[in-house]
């Protein structure tokens, strides 16, 4: 597949995880992939995850993609400004956002595990804090740096990924809130930005067997788990529809769109999308 050729994207949080599976997706595609990450080399991460930015691209350009990886903290304002003073400086071009950075379950290192936490009073701080600059805030400034290139160049297209937790009450407090106001954010600035042609989509992975996961499969059901894979190869769908402005502003249930496009998971598997309930 290389409907994605000449895009250039920028996959922020992208050293393990979903961001990491959008990355290599969005590649596979054809797109020249840029990623940011605050783990340059691997194990010198804050937390104990396997996963940098260094191997995710050491990875996409052993396939045969085009990757650069830019070491950043999206809670830095500088370094995420230099991210996108170099892309525009290489490329002059930006087409693809994917706001995937997230902050919060460093819980190895502040606190508890987040599932065996029994209420906000429990919790660390400053989890709602992460949740909120390295979550929130981090998809704000970036997507405000996207914007301009993307006005100027009258095209462009956003992710924010968000879940379930924004419409449920128990599922943490600061995730849940964060959560909402990125759904909230999504809105917004697909209104502002209607007008310049350019859609803002919010989407919804189910359960996605990341590293934390997979490290955790105790906690969880993983039958119709998708791969971090999954939602890049939605996204990829989503960036070639002629009516994506039909969608601008909107939460997608990522596996809803995968059956509507026909794309399934990198093991051929069609993931069952979640409800509210489910979730």
């Amino acid at each position: 597949m290389q409907e994605l050729n000449q895009k250039i994207a920028l996959v922020t949080g992208a050293s393990r995880g979903i961001g990491k599976g959008i990355a290599i997706a969005l590649a596979k595609s054809g797109a020249f992939v840029y990623i940011t990450g605050r783990t340059k080399t691997e194990g010198e991460g804050i937390t104990r995850l396997s996963g940098s930015i260094s191997r995710t691209e050491a990875e996409i350009l052993s396939i045969g993609g085009k990757c650069k990886a830019i070491r950043c903290d999206h809670t830095n304002d500088l370094e995420v400004h230099k991210v996108f003073q170099q892309i525009f400086a290489e490329q002059d071009q930006l087409d693809i956002l994917v706001n995937s950075v997230w902050g919060g379950y460093e819980h190895f290192n502040d606190g508890t595990e987040f599932w065996l936490e029994k209420g906000f009073w429990t919790s660390p701080l400053s989890r709602w804090d992460k949740m909120f600059s390295a979550g929130v805030r981090a998809a704000y400034v970036a997507s405000s740096h996207a914007a301009r290139k993307m006005i100027e160049q009258q095209s462009g297209i956003i992710f924010n990924l968000s879940y379930w937790a924004s419409q449920r009450n128990d599922m943490g407090v600061a995730y849940g809130v964060a959560k909402a106001a990125t759904d909230k954010m999504t809105a917004a600035m697909a209104h502002e930005l209607r007008p310049h042609n350019i859609p803002v989509i919010c989407l919804y992975p189910g359960l996605v067997r990341t590293e934390a996961v997979l490290n955790a499969q105790d906690h969880f059901d993983l039958s119709n788990a998708e791969s971090p894979e999954f939602v890049g190869r939605v996204i990829s769908e989503l960036v070639n529809d002629p009516n994506i402005m039909n969608k601008t502003g909107r939460v997608l249930i990522a596996a809803a769109q995968a059956i509507e496009y026909g794309v399934k998971d990198i093991d051929g598997r069609q993931a069952r999308p979640l409800t509210r309930e489910e979730a």
